[in-house]
């Protein structure tokens, strides 16, 4: 079977996006200034927008949502953008997962209040990956799905033993962690590795799940550090690519040991509207360019570019454009200087 497209599957999120003038200490005040609603989640934030890049390829969603509103949102913005919702369930164990995203308007920066939902309770179980003709299995956000997260006898963890799976149904896999402080990486993270095809994590996550420390107490980039994490992933059993990304832009080590980076956009601040989804966005230009095996250094480049144009606009997936709009973004805004490497 000649396979093409993407299945991506986990964490099925609306975001309740509030633009506030501050975040406020304990007990003070902050005004929502403006709000909103959109996607969140790895699956669903990377499948809107590689529909909106106008992906040709086909575009499928596995997971579980609640049967409530919010639910049939989702549901029903998957369809309009023509993405295959058959591997979708739904439950009334529990609400449709949601997000109160708090974004200060003067940096962008955002603060998260989740509530994990259905998400919770999804573990992959009655995911046919023999109904599947995708090339691609794509599973995030890892540490955020405790079905998934759940301990296997087998495998380490139930995300591990569905990445088997899709692998031995012919499929390449693909996985995303969540950004999160604690010490749960290398047990939550690690079993799924030697079940990856692309690892596709930031440099916080890479980081915590190798034990370096990538950025340095000065708030710089440490790319020794950062290579050496990449090695480690690899050597943790990932089968083709690493890919780490970073507000500085990105770096990539394939299995073979070639390396390639691809510096950010220089965006000026008051192009950005929020940060939330950008990591997704990348990752989404990243899949696409590994999907139509484009040269890996282009698919650096459209994962920055796809990220410079998400910080467009407050929700994880409101600002994204076509492709050709998407890559011709770093003609009016250049990449900064080359990234500096140790």
């Amino acid at each position: 079977m000649k396979r093409n497209g993407i299945l991506a599957s986990g964490s099925w999120i609306v975001d309740q996006v509030k633009m506030v003038d501050v975040y406020p200490q304990h007990e003070t005040l902050a005004n929502i200034l403006s709000q909103g609603e959109g996607t969140g989640g790895s699956p669903y934030n990377i499948l809107i927008n590689l529909s909106k890049m106008g992906a040709k390829f086909p575009m499928s969603a596995a997971g579980l949502v609640g049967k409530d509103g919010l639910g049939d949102y989702i549901l029903t913005d998957l369809k309009n953008h023509k993405i295959d919702t058959s591997q979708m369930r739904s439950t009334t164990k529990a609400p449709t997962s949601y997000t109160d995203v708090m974004t200060e308007v003067k940096t962008g920066r955002r603060t998260f209040f989740h509530c994990q939902g259905a998400n919770s309770l999804w573990d992959g179980k009655g995911l046919d990956f023999k109904k599947s003709k995708a090339k691609i299995f794509h599973i995030g956000y890892l540490l955020l799905l405790d079905g998934i997260d759940a301990s296997d006898k087998k495998y380490g963890t139930r995300g591990a033993a569905l990445c088997a799976e899709a692998q031995r149904a012919g499929l390449k896999t693909s996985i995303d962690c969540v950004s999160e402080d604690s010490d749960r990486f290398a047990r939550i993270v690690s079993p799924v590795l030697p079940y990856t095809d692309y690892c596709i994590l930031n440099e916080l996550e890479a980081g915590k799940t190798t034990g370096y420390v990538i950025r340095r107490k000065d708030g710089s980039l440490d790319t020794k550090a950062l290579r050496k994490a990449a090695a480690v992933l690899l050597g943790k059993g990932v089968g083709e690519l690493v890919c780490v990304h970073f507000p500085e832009g990105g770096y990539a080590l394939e299995r073979s040991g070639e390396e390639f980076w691809q510096s950010s956009l220089k965006l000026p601040q008051k192009y950005i509207k929020g940060a939330a989804g950008a990591g997704d966005a990348f990752c989404a230009g990243m899949l696409m360019g590994i999907h139509e095996a484009w040269d890996l250094q282009h698919s650096l480049f459209a994962g920055v570019c796809a990220a410079a144009v998400n910080l467009s606009d407050p929700t994880c997936t409101g600002g994204m454009k076509r492709l050709s709009t998407v890559l011709a973004l770093a003609k009016k805004y250049k990449p900064r200087g080359s990234i500096e490497r140790a």
